[in-house]
């Protein structure tokens, strides 16, 4: 299976491209599209409606301000949701935060932090590790990795300030 990554506009390059790095470097499949709930809402239905016959297992919507691209997905699809609130704007994704987070009761949308692009790939490839073994095994690779950098950091602290 593969991950799908919607992006409201494409201000939100930056945020899908720390996406697909992680995809990238555990061999997950990905897509990336531009697509607004407000602009384009028949294009995120029709998207959403398919995306498990299209070989989907879960979605990364990338959005800021009032945020309601995760929402509306989930609300058409029963595959996994994960939101990244955008910052940006006058509050500084603390209202595309909110707006991803506070979901009504039956239409779950998962929600990393603002900007957080790197994690919600990271809970995607989780997600879909469940029913792949050779993912799970990559994503049990790079946690050793990252707790390896951290104990080399704590030996040259350690030998910095004894």
């Amino acid at each position: 299976m593969k991950c799908a990554v919607i992006m409201g506009s494409k201000s939100d390059l930056p945020i899908a491209k720390k996406c697909v790095e992680v995809l990238e470097s555990l061999g997950v499949g990905y897509t990336v599209r531009v697509m607004s709930a407000h602009r384009t809402p028949n294009e995120v239905r029709e998207f959403a409606l398919s995306a498990k016959d299209q070989g989907f297992g879960v979605i990364i919507a990338i959005a800021g301000m009032a945020a309601h691209l995760a929402g509306v997905l989930a609300a058409y699809t029963r595959l996994p949701v994960i939101g990244v609130p955008a910052g940006g704007g006058t509050l500084g994704g603390v209202d595309a935060l909110l707006s991803t987070a506070q979901m009504p009761p039956g239409v779950p949308v998962a929600c990393v932090g603002v900007n957080a692009g790197g994690n919600a790939a990271y809970l995607a490839a989780r997600i879909l590790a469940l029913s792949d073994e050779g993912l799970a095994a990559r994503l049990e690779c790079e946690a050793l990795s990252m707790a390896e950098k951290v104990r080399v950091q704590d030996l040259e602290v350690r030998n910095e300030l004894p």
